[in-house]
């Protein structure tokens, strides 16, 4: 829960009051195939299917067909030390699907993975290179460290 609680009545006119709810919902990748046109979201456990549609159908102008909601529970382990049991927090996941036409996909946020990777396996080369050259240049010197050499 947040810290955001006001008054029931503040001195002045017109009431300064703003609503802001303690709601908040994350985007997930799910762990099982989904349809395109179905995204999965971990919410905030007060919330109910219609915040969730009013959420995203009002502030971020998404079309919602339906909402499907579960609430997952938190996992549970046993401290190793102490040997008490402690819970994680429940999560509420909500699938929703949105029209036929319309379908989400993660954006790819590496694009330039390919590139990289082989900068870095031609500077691995070259450093294999360079490390070898040491090491020929110091095998005449067996009993000197090879920081001493120059």
């Amino acid at each position: 829960m947040s810290t955001r609680w006001y008054p029931i009545y503040q001195k002045g006119n017109p009431q300064l009051r703003v609503f802001l709810p303690n709601f908040w919902m994350k985007i997930v990748r799910p762990e099982l195939e989904q349809p395109r046109n179905v995204v999965q979201f971990n919410c905030s456990l007060a919330m109910t299917k219609h915040d969730i549609r009013n959420y995203l159908e009002k502030i971020y102008e998404v079309p919602v067909v339906d909402v499907r909601t579960r609430i997952e529970s938190g996992k549970t382990s046993q401290d190793p030390h102490f040997g008490f049991v402690k819970k994680a927090e429940d999560v509420k996941i909500a699938y929703i699907t949105l029209p036929k036409e319309m379908s989400f996909e993660f954006p790819d946020i590496f694009p330039e993975d390919k590139k990289k990777q082989q900068k870095d396996e031609k500077s691995l080369d070259e450093a294999k290179k360079n490390h070898k050259k040491f090491l020929d240049r110091n095998k005449s010197r067996p009993s000197v460290p090879g920081w001493f050499s120059i």
